[in-house]
């Protein structure tokens, strides 16, 4: 009971304390596990910096300071990867910055090519914002389908990869040879990559993260990349992004071709914020990398206990676990059911493309307590609906 009670006690903080989308879209008895943000407190330095601003009246238009400076020295100690700040370009977040290199390096015709399962997004950004055709080819098990790769990217149509790395929903991270021979690829069709690796910093395990554009300058220089600290340290309402060119002149047409006032999306905060987590957050972020892990391995082993039927191997990077409910037989949808029947909120995985369907994906950067329960409510769910 006093397992029961400590749960309960930290929902139910958690419940009063946040007032953003993941606690507040869903009725007070369903307990959030979908949108991915963390039920963390803020690197402490992080929070200082942002307190420093409001006390100041420093609420004003951005201004990008050393923002490029301190991203390209936080690469260079955590990826071991430098590069001109020249080729850093700020904007308000990784969907815009998306948007916009798929219109600075695409045609109104052109097509873009993404790998599903793949976080909805991908498809509306490219659709309906940049008004591009999609080719989707479905990973290979949790990789990257190269011989597929190959075929799409010699389609004339096809003139851009979005590429998502490490990858949402699966966290799987791709090895060097992986990303060298789709840079060759690459080339060899001249398709643009647009790597979106939002998630970069949240890695663990023998699989280090290596940066797309590091690999091999020639192949990657007509690329780039996207990043932002706002997953790593929960700044997503702070609007801060930063796209990495691979060469000066991509850089350059990057500029030439994104309007000023989408850079002035940009939220002063999030670029002083982004700031401090990029210059001062190493330790903090370390020992939140290692309560993800940790949280992956336990969600893993609560699962193998009480629905041992859900297909799930604890991914390598990102705190979402996306897993395969197909042999429950509880329909393309098991999120619809877990959100009624247990009263557990997850991303239904169909939104990720056809090949989700009977996946959900799974928010695990929260209190180790809750992870427990969001496995107790799933299990309460499927008992219900096989009685």
């Amino acid at each position: 009971m006093t397992g029961d009670h400590d749960v309960t006690s930290t929902i139910d903080r958690l419940r009063a304390e946040r007032t953003s989308a993941k606690w507040r879209a869903y009725d007070a008895d369903v307990l959030p596990a979908w949108i991915a943000e963390m039920d963390l407190d803020l690197a402490p330095c992080v929070a200082q910096a942002l307190h420093g601003a409001i006390d100041r009246g420093d609420t004003g238009y951005r201004w990008n300071g050393d923002l490029p400076e301190s991203l390209v020295q936080f690469s260079d100690r955590r990826f071991g990867w430098s590069f001109p700040t020249e080729h850093v370009v700020v904007l308000q977040d990784v969907l815009t910055g998306m948007a916009e290199a798929m219109r600075a390096f695409t045609g109104e015709r052109d097509s873009v090519v993404i790998t599903p399962p793949i976080y909805p997004p991908f498809f509306n950004v490219t659709r309906s914002i940049a008004k591009r055709g999609i080719v989707e080819v479905p990973l290979f098990g949790d990789a990257f389908d190269l011989d597929g790769l190959d075929s799409a990217f010699a389609r004339p149509e096809v003139t851009a990869f979005l590429m998502c790395h490490p990858h949402n929903p699966t966290g799987h991270v791709a090895d060097v040879q992986t990303l060298r021979t789709i840079a060759e690829l690459a080339r060899k069709h001249g398709v643009t990559v647009i790597s979106d690796e939002i998630w970069a910093p949240l890695t663990w395990g023998d699989e280090s993260f290596t940066p797309y554009l590091s690999i091999d300058s020639e192949l990657t220089a007509p690329d780039v990349a996207l990043v932002s600290a706002s997953k790593a340290f929960n700044l997503a309402g702070l609007k801060c992004a930063q796209i990495v060119a691979g060469s000066t002149q991509t850089a350059q047409r990057l500029r030439e071709a994104i309007p000023m006032e989408v850079t002035y999306g940009t939220g002063h905060l999030g670029i002083i914020a982004s700031i401090t987590a990029y210059r001062e957050g190493d330790a903090w972020l370390a020992d939140t990398v290692d309560l993800l892990a940790s949280n992956m391995r336990l969600l893993e082993q609560e699962l193998a206990a009480a629905l041992p039927e859900i297909a799930f191997h604890a991914p390598a990077a990102t705190y979402l676990a996306w897993l395969d409910c197909r042999a429950l037989e509880l329909g393309d949808d098991p999120a619809a059911v877990f959100l009624e029947r247990g009263r557990v909120a997850f991303n239904a995985g169909h939104l990720y493309g056809d090949v989700g369907k009977g996946f959900v994906r799974v928010n695990i950067a929260t209190d180790p307590q809750i992870v427990v329960e969001i496995v107790n409510r799933m299990s309460e769910a499927v008992a219900s609906t096989w009685e």
